[in-house]
């Protein structure tokens, strides 16, 4: 499996991005982001990106950098806060967004690379959430549809995996990324270490190498988005 196997971030986005595409990135917060495929997506100069993630990055990092160069069109995401770009665009009007809540989020990227077109939901109903959603009572409780998401391309951040594609993720970088993974047409992934085919315990693996089209090692920066420091 070592045609997975890609040599940078530039080559492992090579004949596949276009303008106008759906892109899911994983990440919570700036952990577990794919910092350095974030980068060369910026460089390619693609636009009108809809970008599906729970949240952008900071102002300067991780998908705030595409913010910054105004290539994404859209976002599906659960969170602004941390982005102060994110929310400037957005107030103007020069961004379009789609809120999900974050569970919700999760299981609309689950479902779409598990093949499942939508699901139901209590989540969101009697909110801004639910406008313009088909509803449904069950049981006596009002539900929302919510549409499974299949991306035209996903790029994940895991902490390790193998020439297969086979992934494994750290701590709260597992968040989104194996969901992600899933839901990609075609999947890139980014990896802090990349080993041989074997090498991985199989029950220690989160995402089967099956989702995962290309692989390469990156050196991360792993930026903290807040710290907080006590006085001596």
């Amino acid at each position: 499996m070592k045609e997975k196997v890609q040599t940078s971030p530039a080559d492992a986005l090579r004949d596949v991005v276009r303008d106008g595409m759906t892109i899911a990135v994983g990440g919570f917060g700036l952990c577990g982001i794919p910092e350095q495929l974030i980068i060369a997506l910026r460089d390619s100069g693609v636009k009108d990106l809809t970008v599906v993630s729970n949240n952008a990055g900071v102002d300067d990092w991780g998908l705030g950098l595409l913010l910054q160069t105004r290539q994404i069109r859209k976002m599906i995401s659960s969170y602004v806060g941390e982005n102060a770009e994110f929310e400037r665009q957005f107030m103007a009007d020069e961004l379009e967004l789609e809120f999900t809540p974050q569970g919700t989020l999760a299981e609309r990227l689950r479902a779409g690379g598990a093949g499942i077109p939508g699901f139901y939901t209590r989540t969101g109903v009697g909110t801004i959430v639910a406008e313009g959603k088909e509803s449904r009572t069950f049981d006596g409780e009002e539900y929302i549809l919510e549409r499974g998401i299949r991306a035209d391309l996903a790029l994940v951040k895991a902490d390790t995996g193998d020439e297969s594609g086979n992934l494994v993720f750290s701590k709260t970088a597992r968040n989104f990324n194996p969901m992600v993974a899933m839901c990609g047409t075609l999947t890139v992934a980014e990896v802090d270490q990349l080993v041989p085919t074997g090498d991985l315990d199989p029950d220690r693996i989160h995402t089967p190498g099956i989702f995962v089209d290309r692989i390469l090692e990156t050196v991360s920066e792993k930026r903290i988005e807040q710290r907080t420091v006590l006085a001596s």
